[in-house]
C-alpha cells in the first residue's frame, strides 16, 4: 500500500466510526439529567473539531455527584476497527499519583502512615542520604528524588515487586537538600509505594483495589500488566514525524504502578473525582490537607499538595487535578471543587496535544449559573 493511499486508509478510518460510539456515550445525559444537554452539544463541538489530532479519545463529565456525559470519539483499536467507547481502558500516566494518595490519606487518617517520619522508618532498606527524606516531601515533588533518566521512560523490563523497582534509583544523590527546591519525580512516587507496603505490611496493587477502586466502583481500573487479558484496553499509539500514527513502543509498566502504571476510564476517574467532592471517602480536613499547596523552604508555594495540582483557571476558579503522560497515552483529569464539577480526557497517544479542559467546563458552568 502506497504512503498516499495509507494516509487516505487512515484518515477515513478516524473520520467515520468516531460517531458510532455516540449513542452509547449519550446515554448518560438522558439517562440523569436532560438539562446539560445543550452544554454537550457545545462540548462535543470542542472536541469534534481536534478529532483529527488523536487516534481516539474518551471524555466524561460528572456534575454535583452524578456523571451527566460520557463518550468515546475515534479509535481504541485502529488496526482491529474497535472504536472507543466510555468502557474503553487507557493508559492514564500520572494520574496514577492522585490515586495513590487516595490510599496514603487512607492510612494517614487511620494513623498508620506519619507523613512527617523519615521514610526508613517504613523502607529501611532504602539507603540513606545526606538529609533525611518524608513522604509528605516526596508526595509534594520536594524530598530532591532524580526523575527518568535517557530511555528509563520506555523501559521494558519486568519488575518483580516494588523494591526490586527501586533500585533504578535507590543509590542516586539527592538532586537538593529537601524542601529548598521543587523537581517533579515520578520515582519519588515508587518510593511512596514502597512506604505503603511497609506501613500495613501487604501488597500495594491489592491495598489500591481493596481500599480504593472497589470502594469507589472504579471497576474499570487496574494496574497495566502486560501479561494479563485486560477487557477493553485501548491499543497505545505514538504519531511519527511525519504526523503518522504508529504503534507506541513496548513497555512494562511495572517499575512505576504508584506513579504512572494504572489503565482507567473516563467515567472511573470522574468518579474518583467526584469521591472528594463528596463526604464519606475521606474526611474533609484530609482533602483540604491533599489539596493544599506546599511551600519551599523559603515559603514560595509550588502549586502541588499532596499528590494534587493546585490552581486556578483563566477566571480564577479554582482547578485540582493532575495530568498524565505515558507510553501511548495522554489525562487530563479536572476538578472544580466550588462548582462540584469534575472533567476528564484521555487519549491513546504519547504526548496528545492538550485538551483545555476549561472549554469545557464554561459549557457546563454556564448552566449552573
Amino acid at each position: 500500500m502506497t504512503s498516499a493511499i495509507l494516509t487516505l486508509s487512515l484518515f477515513a478510518l478516524l473520520a467515520g466510526p468516531s460517531q458510532t460510539a455516540a449513542p452509547e456515550g449519550t446515554r448518560y445525559a438522558e439517562a440523569l439529567d436532560r438539562s446539560y444537554g445543550a452544554a454537550i452539544d457545545q462540548a462535543r463541538q470542542v472536541i469534534d473539531a481536534r478529532l483529527d489530532e488523536y487516534p481516539g479519545l474518551s471524555v466524561a463529565v460528572g456534575m454535583n455527584g452524578h456523571i451527566v456525559w460520557s463518550q468515546g470519539f475515534g479509535w481504541a483499536d485502529i488496526e482491529g476497527r474497535v472504536s472507543a467507547r466510555p468502557a474503553s481502558r487507557f493508559r492514564v500516566g500520572s494520574v496514577a499519583k492522585p490515586m495513590t494518595t487516595a490510599l496514603l490519606a487512607l492510612l494517614y487518617e487511620e494513623g498508620k502512615i506519619d507523613l512527617d517520619a523519615h521514610i526508613q522508618l517504613y523502607v529501611p532498606g532504602f539507603p540513606e542520604k545526606r538529609h533525611p527524606i518524608t513522604t509528605r516531601q516526596l508526595a509534594g515533588h520536594l524530598a530532591g528524588i532524580r526523575h527518568y533518566n535517557g530511555d528509563e521512560f520506555l523501559s521494558s523490563r519486568r519488575y518483580a515487586s516494588i523494591l526490586v523497582g527501586l533500585e533504578i534509583f535507590d543509590d542516586d544523590p539527592l538532586l537538593f537538600e529537601p524542601e529548598t527546591d521543587y523537581s517533579y519525580s515520578t520515582y519519588g512516587w515508587n518510593l511512596i509505594s514502597a512506604v505503603i507496603e511497609g506501613a500495613v505490611d501487604g501488597d500495594f496493587l491489592e491495598l489500591m483495589d481493596e481500599r480504593v477502586f472497589y470502594p469507589l466502583e472504579m471497576r474499570s481500573t487496574e494496574a497495566d500488566q502486560n501479561r494479563l487479558i485486560v477487557m477493553d484496553r485501548a491499543r497505545p499509539y505514538i504519531r511519527n514525524n511525519k504526523g503518522q500514527f504508529e504503534n507506541a513502543p513496548y513497555v512494562d509498566n511495572s517499575y512505576k504502578w504508584a506513579g504512572g502504571g494504572f489503565v482507567s476510564t473516563a467515567e472511573d476517574l470522574v468518579r474518583f473525582g467526584m469521591a472528594h467532592l463528596n463526604p464519606g471517602f475521606l474526611k474533609p480536613e484530609t482533602v483540604k490537607l491533599l489539596w493544599t499547596s506546599q511551600k519551599t523552604r523559603d515559603g514560595k508555594e509550588t502549586g502541588y499538595g499532596i499528590g494534587w495540582r493546585v490552581g486556578r483557571d483563566k477566571k480564577g476558579r479554582r482547578v485540582i487535578g493532575h495530568g498524565g503522560g505515558s507510553v501511548g497515552g495522554t489525562t487530563h483529569l479536572s476538578i472544580y471543587p466550588e462548582q462540584g464539577l469534575v472533567i476528564a480526557i484521555i487519549s491513546n497517544m504519547s504526548n496528545a496535544p492538550p485538551f483545555d479542559t476549561e472549554e469545557i467546563a464554561d459549557q457546563f458552568l454556564a448552566l449552573a449559573r
